[in-house]
């Protein structure tokens, strides 16, 4: 059973940063597909970013891009989403997924097999 334990989340000020911690159990991921989703009150839980571990290949929501970054730390099984010039409609809960090898598409939650407990970003004006 794949672990995803979350941390990072937090209260920021628009226009500050923030980074989001995922530390996967096992001890390598590198067949693995990670995503970050979010979800805030009232929304479907929307795709972030992902990151194909064996190559770094990466993936945004057009709403993120130029402003979040999703990279891994192979030593460690952690995938981070560093988030940058925040605006409040970040505001959610920020979900770390992950999936092994599947059919489909990076961008869609049914994809993914594992979730973590999620962690909630609160963007101040």
């Amino acid at each position: 059973q794949v672990q995803l334990v979350e941390s990072g989340g937090g209260l920021v000020q628009a226009g500050g940063s923030l980074r989001l911690s995922c530390a996967a159990s096992g001890r390598t991921f590198s067949s693995y597909t990670m995503g970050w989703f979010r979800q805030a009150p009232g929304n479907e839980r929307e795709f972030v970013a992902a990151i194909r571990w064996s190559t770094g290949s990466t993936y945004y929501a057009d709403s993120v891009k130029g402003r979040f970054t999703i990279s891994r730390d192979n030593a460690k099984n952690t995938v981070y989403l560093q988030m940058n010039s925040l605006k409040p409609e970040d505001t959610a809960v920020y979900y770390c997924a992950a999936v092994r090898y599947y059919s489909g598409s990076v961008y869609l939650r049914d994809t993914y097999d594992y979730w973590g407990q999620g962690t909630q970003v609160t963007v101040s004006s």
